[in-house]
């Protein structure tokens, strides 16, 4: 017999058929039609080359080789069903396991230090491998499973629809001077933001974004004099310079709790900076995979439960 000709339906036939002894039964048992169990029983007469179950004048009985095999096949079937139907757990507090996230600079800022202390007080043996992501989505790796998760947000504008994703939070643009800048006060205007030399992060070193977008549609430019890759460093050229920069709220926040610079609404309007979180569905209902999502959307919405101005 070739096991790969097989068809496993076949043995919850078999298994029906011994446990009743009688077609009729067997039929009513599988919710199926009496002619669709004997098509059954004569396939599998053919496959294993054995009459299965023969009348007799006390009714139907299996044959010797049928008897034997009646223990093995339903240990077998058990096994599937237990195996289909209990969901393995993740215990968080004595999983041993290692999740790859991948990041924007941005949420490496803003989410990752309340996840991964949060993540530390659940579960003390789980790690944490973060990688960078820019301007690109690694579907590949999110469909292989190398990445768990992805968190950013150009990512995620261009997410396909085989991807999973949840919106987590928004942030607003600010822009920021240093303290004692010689020409700029408590606010910024137009005229005075468009006269600035101008700092630009650009993870991929592209010379203009969604400002210079705006300022085109409104027949104005600026002058960008610098492009950074990251934000970690951009705010504190600008503590030592007479720049602007113009970045999300909660990263200026931060910034200016370390350096000496100043956050003013921006002279300019700019669409919301939303942050979301992306996974291949394949991971959709895998424990530990749903563990850390969950952490994440806990933390990300104590993030967006935070009070943003300029909004």
């Amino acid at each position: 017999m070739n096991f790969n000709h097989l068809d496993l339906n076949l043995l919850i036939a078999f298994d029906a058929l011994m446990t009743e002894k009688n077609v009729s039964k067997a039929a009513e048992k599988l919710f199926v039609g009496q002619s669709a169990m004997s098509h059954s029983l004569n396939r599998l007469r053919q496959t294993l080359d054995d009459p299965i179950l023969v009348r007799t004048t006390t009714g139907m009985k299996p044959t010797t080789r049928a008897e034997a095999l009646i223990i093995p096949i339903r240990k077998a079937l058990l096994e599937i069903e237990l195996t289909v139907s209990n969901k393995p757990e993740f215990e968080p507090h004595t999983a041993q396991h290692q999740f790859t996230i991948a990041a924007t600079d941005y949420n490496e800022l803003i989410l990752l230090p309340s996840l991964i202390k949060k993540v530390r007080e659940l579960a003390p043996d789980v790690n944490i491998l973060v990688r960078q992501t820019d301007e690109y989505l690694p579907e590949k790796a999110l469909e292989n499973g190398s990445i768990n998760l992805v968190l950013g947000f150009d990512v995620c504008m261009e997410a396909p629809l085989r991807i999973h994703q949840q919106m987590l939070f928004d942030d607003v643009f600010v822009s920021i001077v240093r303290k004692d800048h010689p020409t700029i006060g408590d606010t910024i205007s137009l005229e005075q933001y468009i006269a600035l030399d101008h700092a630009l992060i650009s993870p991929l070193g592209e010379d203009s974004g969604i400002i210079d977008e705006w300022l085109e549609q409104n027949n104005l430019s600026r002058k960008v004099a610098l492009i950074v890759p990251h934000f970690s460093s951009a705010p504190l050229i600008i503590a030592q310079t007479d720049m602007v920069l113009t970045l999300p709220y909660r990263v200026a926040e931060k910034f200016a709790q370390m350096v000496p610079i100043k956050l003013l609404p921006t002279p300019i309007e700019l669409p919301n900076y939303p942050l979301s979180m992306i996974w291949h569905p394949l991971y959709d209902k895998n424990p530990a995979d749903q563990w850390l999502r969950e952490q994440v959307a806990e933390v990300g919405k104590q993030i967006l439960d935070s009070s943003v101005p300029y909004q």
